[in-house]
């Protein structure tokens, strides 16, 4: 039975600088579990495009982000799962299908590659996308880590 070994809450104010912020806190958190040092590079890329793209897309419209807010949440599970969500109560996405869809940008095609999406599906076992126009989005990542090995440290 998944049992929840552990858990976190975060609000990072809606500013570039906290995209490492939130990497480095669930990568910290996530060691509980001893993960491959791929894994964790893993999360922590996905993590990052999740609270980078939040930031970047949901408050776009607002000039005054002062009240602007990235919410994470993680939990480790006793089946070595990960789950990480990350939201916000910005604008929303019309079209959640459409926003996943490789190199779809609601920026300037200059500036923004659209790949937000796919790197997150790439580095993630699973994604799941809900947004409500005017409301925000939550991302929800969830990472299966390989079975624990035995330790062959140095004694």
């Amino acid at each position: 039975m998944k049992k929840i070994l552990n858990e976190m809450k975060l609000r990072l104010p809606a500013i570039s600088t906290n995209a490492q912020v939130a990497r480095t806190a669930v990568s910290a958190f996530v060691a509980e579990l001893n993960p491959t040092v791929e894994e964790l590079a893993d999360l922590r890329c996905a993590v990052s495009e999740a609270v980078t793209n939040s930031i970047v897309h949901a408050y776009k419209e607002k000039e005054d982000k002062s009240s602007s807010f990235v919410y994470i949440s993680a939990r480790l599970y006793n089946t070595r799962e990960v789950s990480v969500e990350v939201s916000d109560n910005g604008c929303g996405i019309a079209d959640v299908a459409l926003a996943m869809s490789p190199a779809y940008t609601t920026g300037d095609s200059l500036e923004r590659c659209g790949m937000g999406f796919l790197v997150m599906q790439s580095f993630t076992d699973l994604l799941t996308v809900k947004s409500r126009v005017g409301r925000g989005t939550t991302v929800l990542m969830r990472k299966f880590l390989a079975p624990a090995g035995d330790d062959e440290g140095c004694d």
